[in-house]
């Protein structure tokens, strides 16, 4: 199946945002390291690094690709680009492996590997992005009788892990705490590409902020939507929900077969394997534990995991 330009141009947009996000774990950690050397180290209660150039150089790469993964969403569909957060662990495996000489294990390697293949496969399968020309569609398509109850069971799912399970097992259990950032990070994520569209199509000529449905996306996607991924179990749930929030109101499956649909499910578990591997062995190519911020970076996936002193 042929990438069209738009997806393209989300593709570029989304392994940019990638390859700024794995580097900026690295440049922040040699800020956290070199602070750490002259200065209390951010583990232990110290904001020396806020005075690191080195660290603010990888906020600063950071911010960029956010922006870029924000752009990617206003050309490619979610199912192209949120699982491609996961190509962030690469880069930064690989550069934690030759910069900061944080051994990647033969395990590791392949879980890189496993990531790539997975990546390439939903790339090459990946629905077009739908031909949207007024943000007041993507409010039509947000308010179908499908996308409707899909955000009010999220809704309810949500406040039942809030009032009921947090208090309860919050402590205990990671998935409360994830199951509520996964959730709530399917819709606004939607807002989020509601947005980029909307600049997109402001950008072109037709300026879509004198409507009010935009302001309204705009709110939501500023006010909640969260980037931070913590673990694994993080990415899969919020990558699995984004995309099926996704299908449910932009409808990106409707022009596929079921063979279509089979192999990017397949490209996405292959990346999920992948995660999983360099997440479970990420301090079996270290002879030593390292406390704090000089734990290894590669560990973190995307959409996105902030570093320990942020």
């Amino acid at each position: 199946m042929g990438i069209s330009r738009d997806n393209f141009h989300g593709l570029v947009l989304a392994v940019s945002s990638s390859i700024f996000i794995g580097s900026s774990f690295i440049v922040k950690k040699k800020g956290l390291k070199k602070a750490g050397d002259t200065g209390t180290r951010a583990g232990e209660g110290g904001y020396s690094y806020l005075y690191e150039p080195w660290w603010w150089a990888g906020m600063v790469t950071m911010i960029l690709g956010e922006v870029a993964n924000f752009a990617a969403y206003a050309f490619a569909p979610a199912i192209l680009v949120t699982p491609l957060g996961a190509l962030s662990i690469i880069f930064s495996a690989v550069l934690a492996h030759f910069i900061l000489k944080e051994k990647l294990h033969i395990f590791g390697v392949l879980g890189c590997v496993l990531c790539v293949v997975g990546s390439t496969t939903i790339v090459l399968h990946a629905p077009q992005e739908r031909n949207i020309v007024s943000v007041r569609e993507v409010w039509h398509l947000a308010t179908e009788p499908g996308f409707l109850v899909y955000a009010a069971l999220a809704v309810i799912a949500v406040s039942a892990l809030i009032f009921y399970a947090v208090p309860r097992y919050g402590q205990t259990h990671l998935i409360v705490y994830v199951g509520i950032c996964s959730l709530m990070g399917s819709l606004t994520v939607m807002s989020v590409k509601a947005v980029s569209i909307a600049l997109k199509l402001s950008f072109s000529g037709m300026n879509q902020f004198v409507y009010f449905q935009t302001w309204i996306f705009t709110i939501i996607a500023l006010d909640t939507f969260n980037t931070a991924v913590i673990s694994p179990v993080y990415y899969v749930m919020f990558t699995s929900f984004t995309i099926l929030a996704s299908m449910i109101m932009f409808k990106d499956w409707d022009s596929q077969n079921a063979s279509q649909i089979a192999t990017e499910l397949c490209g996405f578990i292959t990346i999920l394997s992948g995660t999983f591997l360099l997440h479970r062995t990420k301090d079996m190519g270290n002879t030593t534990s390292k406390p704090d911020e000089e734990a290894p970076v590669f560990g973190n996936t995307n959409n996105r995991t902030p570093e320990t002193a942020t």
